[in-house]
């Protein structure tokens, strides 16, 4: 285990609260283990362990996600993700598969989602190349939750989001029967609302074959 993370870990678990440990795992499924802190209590210990060890150098990062992301509490992998978003502006561009590998291992929509929208999302505004070379891979992937990140990556692009490529990438997913696909897909829709609710009425109009899930999330602040 890499040496930065050994204090981590030893406040966490000092922190650990069974009784709460429980109900927050059977929240996720049964599919992680869990200390049971809850997450403003967690992020306060975050913010007190950097504040006391401060932020390791971007060519340790690697190591320590990934020695994160092997520990069977959840709550650790919410702090790498946490410790990504510090360092999120400093990444060099093929730190890209690294952030894959964070998609793909252990993945669930806690992690998956603030992956694309915290982390993607900003590494793709930065390297646009990057982003050209990754969309066009993930889309095409039978990992829904790459498919996932795809149409999620833009949520905090406002005006700079572009709608004919999300456009093209809902429509890559119509007639799936994921829910996290689908959901997905009204997520980002409504998002987008928000800048152009114009835009995306006449899209959901006119997809005939959008799921009602994702037509209902789309139009949830429209109608």
């Amino acid at each position: 285990m890499h040496s930065y993370i050994v204090p981590l870990k030893a406040l966490f678990e000092k922190h650990a609260d069974p009784a709460r440990a429980a109900p927050m795992r059977k929240y996720m499924r049964d599919q992680f283990e869990f200390l049971g802190i809850k997450t403003p209590e967690r992020r306060e210990l975050q913010k007190q362990f950097f504040e006391k060890h401060g932020l390791p150098l971007v060519v340790e990062l690697k190591p320590i996600l990934r020695d994160l992301w092997a520990l069977p509490q959840r709550e650790f992998q919410y702090a790498g993700v946490g410790l990504l978003g510090r360092l999120v502006e400093a990444l060099p561009h093929e730190f890209i598969t690294t952030i894959e590998y964070l998609i793909v291992a252990k993945s669930w929509w806690d992690t998956v989602d603030s992956l694309a929208g915290e982390i993607v999302g900003v590494h793709f505004h930065r390297f646009p190349k990057v982003r050209e070379k990754y969309v066009a891979k993930w889309r095409a992937s039978d990992d829904f939750w790459l498919r996932r990140t795809c149409l999620l990556f833009q949520l905090g692009y406002k005006e700079a989001t572009d709608f004919d490529l999300l456009c093209d990438l809902i429509r890559e997913n119509l007639g799936s029967n994921e829910f996290f696909i689908n959901k997905a897909i009204g997520w980002a829709l409504r998002q987008y609302a928000r800048t152009d609710p114009k835009a995306v009425k006449k899209f959901v109009t006119a997809t005939k074959d959008l799921h009602p899930l994702s037509r209902r999330e789309a139009m949830k602040h429209l109608e």
